[in-house]
C-alpha cells in the first residue's frame, strides 16, 4: 500500500517506439532520453528486457501495434514508474487480447499489480472490438493466479511457452 494506506491509482503511459527500441537494446540512458517518464533500471533487467525485445520487433513489423503494447505503470500520485503492463497486441480476429504485467520488486505487494490489471480490464471493456481478455500464468506464480481470480477469469487450458515453460491459460469476458 501507499503511505496513506489507500490503494494506489495508476496511469498506463505509452512509450514511443524509439524508447522501446532503446529498452530492447538494454540502453536505459537512451530510453530515458525519449521516454515521457523516468524509467527505472528494472526496465532493462532480466525480467523485462525480453518483453521489450519482442515488442521492438513487433512494432517494426506493424507500427500500428504501438497503441496496444506494453506501457509504463506510473503511480498517479507521485509520477514514479513502478512497473510495466499492457497487451501483447491488438485484438485478434476473435476479439481476444492477452494481457501482461510486471511490477518492479521495489514496489511489489503494494497494490500496483491490481491497479494495473484493473486499468487493462477497463480499457478492454471500452473497446468494442474486444470480447475476451486472456492471461497466461506459470503454475508457480501464485500471486498472479490469486490476483486474477477476483476478476472473473476462468482456466481454459494450458500451453508451453519457449521462454516461460508451462503456462495456464485464463480468460474472462471483456466487460463492455
Amino acid at each position: 500500500m501507499t503511505p496513506d494506506h489507500q490503494p494506489p491509482s495508476v496511469t498506463l503511459v505509452a512509450l514511443p517506439g524509439e524508447t522501446i527500441h532503446s529498452l530492447a537494446a538494454g540502453d536505459l540512458t537512451a530510453a530515458n532520453a525519449t521516454a515521457p517518464v523516468l524509467l527505472p533500471p528494472f526496465f532493462v533487467g532480466p525480467e523485462c528486457i525480453r518483453v521489450w525485445q519482442m515488442r521492438a520487433k513487433q512494432i517494426a513489423a506493424d507500427p500500428g501495434d504501438l497503441d496496444w503494447i506494453t506501457r509504463a505503470v506510473v503511480d498517479a500520485r507521485d509520477g514514479v514508474v513502478v512497473g510495466c503492463a499492457g497487451y501483447h497486441g491488438p485484438p485478434d480476429s476473435e476479439g481476444m487480447v492477452e494481457i501482461g504485467y510486471a511490477i518492479d520488486p521495489l514496489w511489489r505487494r503494494s497494490g500496483y499489480a491490481r491497479a494495473a490489471l484493473e486499468a487493462l480490464l477497463e480499457r478492454a471493456g471500452r473497446e468494442q472490438s474486444v470480447r475476451t481478455v486472456r492471461a497466461t500464468i506459470r503454475p508457480d506464480n501464485l500471486a498472479s493466479r490469486r490476483l486474477i481470480a477476483g476478476y472473473g477469469f476462468a482456466e481454459v487450458g494450458e500451453q508451453w511457452d519457449d521462454e516461460d515453460g508451462l503456462e495456464t491459460i485464463f480468460e474472462a469476458a471483456a466487460a463492455g
